[in-house]
């Protein structure tokens, strides 16, 4: 009976003994990524809370880690995995504290993801544009949807300034593109993109062009109704922004 009571209690302490271990490593896993990201070492501290996630899925850190993980990546222009980890944030904890951040997050990522491909001007064709307007949309709806869930986040002053960035930049691309058609002589696909800017973007400068665009097209369709209305429209137009 001693021998077994004895072996129980060797038992009870060794495992006793392998938590405590557990739960100083995950704590000093921990401890070294908050490390890394204060000083600005985020390719660092991305290894140390993967490894954190990975070791210990269930533990005492693994929420904030998954959180964590997903500035981490951001900030390390990693916006495709920053996408992903807010995704799965999102989808694993969509009551969390952190929520509003990491759908923030998701659409910052995206707005900086095709930062650079958005600021060029496209000369390679129809299918550049449709991919430009394309990225450029979805971080819209995205940062519109972090807005429209979190209303009182400190975070939506700055996504209001993206997006009203977005908006011009989407509305100067169907422009161009509606111009594109026009050289093609496509007037019908030349005039859906000059009705969407003036449906959709009509706090944009674009909407001025638009309309010169609808007249121009209408004049090439023998639209003389329909071109009158234009005009009148251009003229309200202008008449209200002097």
């Amino acid at each position: 009976m001693t021998v077994i009571l004895s072996s129980l209690f060797l038992v009870s302490c060794a495992s006793e003994k392998e938590i405590i271990t557990r739960e100083i490593v995950e704590k000093e896993l921990y401890d070294q990524a908050q490390r890394r990201m204060k000083a600005g070492n985020f390719i660092s501290a991305v290894l140390s809370l993967e490894t954190l996630e990975k070791r210990f899925p269930f533990g005492k850190y693994a929420e904030q880690a998954q959180a964590e993980l997903i500035y981490a990546y951001y900030k390390n222009s990693n916006y495709e995995a920053a996408i992903s980890a807010a995704d799965r944030f999102i989808s694993l904890h969509p009551r969390h504290p952190n929520v509003a951040y990491a759908y923030y997050i998701k659409g910052l990522s995206k707005f900086n993801n095709d930062k650079a491909l958005f600021a060029s001007v496209p000369l390679l064709g129809e299918m550049t544009h449709k991919r430009e307007l394309s990225a450029a949309k979805e971080s819209f709806e995205d940062l519109g949807d972090f807005i429209d869930r979190f209303p009182e986040s400190e975070y939506v002053g700055n996504a209001k300034q993206r997006m009203i960035y977005l908006r011009n930049l989407i509305a100067k691309q169907e422009i161009y593109v509606a111009e594109f058609y026009i050289e093609r002589k496509a007037y019908i696909a030349a005039l859906g993109r000059a009705d969407y800017v003036i449906k959709h973007m009509s706090k944009t400068p674009s909407v001025e062009r638009a309309l010169e665009i609808m007249i121009l097209v209408y004049e090439e369709l023998k639209e003389e109704e329909l071109k009158l209305d234009a005009s009148e429209a251009l003229t309200e137009y202008r008449n209200k922004k002097s």
